[in-house]
């Protein structure tokens, strides 16, 4: 593994982190000791309720292992390179519970729940922590959730697939929760309010990161599109200039460590370092998706998007192109791809900062979306969505879905619509709410050929439905 990492040109930090995994790797298979676990199977962890669970580790080889858990006992051998596994399960949600794992040494293992497992990953918003948030000292006062586990995954880089990574699972507590994903924990809490049972968040993010990075090279390989990518991961290993952004080196070592892991799903807060690319990322993100579903051996593996928020300069024309096509993307995807889902962010940024500090909506909406389209909940979890458009008498009448409590306007008067007519030019459009539809119209615009809405950086708009959620960014005109 270490001569495959210098051929290979890792980075100074990629070769820190190779460097100490490998080092216990490496005793973990030496005569000197038996068995060993990874980071994840530990003290306090929470174990995915009704899933078969895959329990892992190293030992010498041949060696006897004996795992037992919840009256469970299974039996195995390390093989020739010392790696064993075991699966036990399913089991109900519960805890504390105790594993015992048995070689020639003893492990025990405790204070393990059972119940929901998520990971959360993507950049800066996804890592941006709790201490950092809106009303940060009452949120850390008040985080007392002994049967929310916390997991972050240490930052790493690597040009090959590793077996570990560094961290460790602690109670959710105020002296624990100030340093974790903010959008994670306020997800989880809810979570757990909601379904009352015990949750594990495994956060592995890093901030200004590409999708590219947290894609694995055998997605890259299976589609000639991805040639590219391909060609920038192999310049940049052969100029020894791998850096957190160089495709597939995330995914290598703070992903691909975790599959062994069952887990429900996965929530995704990133983007705007491909904003720059939204055709390639409506191509690349459901290539990701698949490839960590695979991984995890799982097709149904949930995979929860945050629709990016507003930013920059208020819309000041009428129509602005800019985060209005990665966001279309992203709810395109989250529509499309089975078992997936979006929460929208687009009400929730600021202008003058990328990070909004209102991660408490991110997480509410996130699980809004997980409640209703993976555990089959009753909930509304998005905004007004857009349907079809009619013209009648020289207005366009729109339709939604989602209208749930109703279609709300906040303010005195309905904005945010563009509209034009075959030929011309967008104009702002005049809007009202009449019941379920919305009515638009301008001067000047006597057939409408298309609309928007929210359509900018950081667009006006003030549309909602009962349910407090606000409509999503749309267009009539896709091409």
């Amino acid at each position: 593994m270490l001569l495959r990492a210098a051929q290979e040109g890792l980075c100074v930090a990629a070769w820190t982190a190779a460097l100490t995994l490998a080092g216990l790797m490496l005793s973990a298979a030496s005569c000197s000791a038996s068995v060993k676990l990874p980071a994840l199977v530990g003290d306090n962890m929470v174990l995915q309720r009704d899933a078969k669970l895959r329990i892992w580790g190293t030992a010498d080889p041949g060696e006897e292992i004996a795992v037992a858990f919840c009256g469970q006992e299974k039996a195995t051998a390390a093989d020739k390179r010392g790696r064993w596994h075991v699966t036990l399960g399913p089991f109900p949600a519960g805890g504390p519970f105790e594993m015992t794992i048995t070689g020639r040494n003893t492990i025990t293992l405790r204070n393990i729940l059972v119940g929901e497992v998520w990971v959360c990953s993507g950049q800066s918003n996804m890592e941006w922590p709790v201490a950092a948030s809106l009303n940060a000292e009452q949120e850390i006062a008040a985080a007392n959730w002994p049967q929310i586990r916390l997991f972050t995954v240490h930052k790493a880089i690597s040009t090959f697939a590793l077996d570990d990574c560094m961290g460790a699972w602690v109670p959710c507590s105020p002296a624990t929760i100030g340093g974790f994903s903010a959008v994670g924990y306020f997800f989880g809490r809810e979570l757990h309010k909601a379904l009352g049972v015990p949750v594990g968040l495994i956060n592995s993010s890093w901030g200004g990161t590409v999708a590219e990075a947290w894609t694995p090279e055998f997605a890259l390989r299976a589609d000639p599109e991805f040639q590219g990518i391909l060609e920038w991961r192999a310049k940049a290993i052969a100029e020894g200039k791998v850096d957190q952004n160089t495709p597939t080196v995330l995914y290598n070592a703070m992903i691909e460590p975790l599959t062994d892991f069952a887990v429900r799903g996965a929530i995704w807060y990133q983007g705007e370092s491909n904003a720059g690319n939204p055709k390639g990322y409506r191509r690349l993100l459901p290539a990701m998706i698949a490839a960590w579903r695979q991984a995890w051996r799982d097709d149904r593996l949930a995979f929860l998007i945050v629709q990016l928020a507003n930013f920059m300069a208020v819309q000041s024309t009428p129509v602005e192109e800019g985060w209005a096509a990665i966001r279309e993307v992203q709810w395109e995807i989250a529509e499309t791809v089975p078992y997936c889902g979006m929460a929208s962010a687009i009400d929730i940024g600021q202008a003058d900062d990328i990070h909004p500090r209102n991660k408490q909506d991110v997480g509410r909406r996130l699980a809004l979306c997980a409640l209703a389209r993976v555990y089959g909940r009753n909930v509304e979890y998005s905004g007004p969505t857009f349907k079809s458009m009619t013209v009648r008498n020289g207005k366009a009448v729109l339709s939604f879905t989602h209208t749930t409590g109703g279609l709300v306007v906040r303010g005195e008067e309905l904005k945010g619509f563009a509209i034009r007519g075959e030929g011309s030019d967008w104009v702002w459009a005049k809007a009202r709410v009449e019941g379920d539809k919305v009515v638009l119209w301008a001067d000047g615009v006597a057939k409408p050929s298309a609309v928007r809405y929210g359509w900018a950086n950081n667009p006006i708009g003030n549309l909602y439905n009962g349910a407090g959620l606000p409509a999503n960014p749309f267009r009539t005109d896709a091409q």
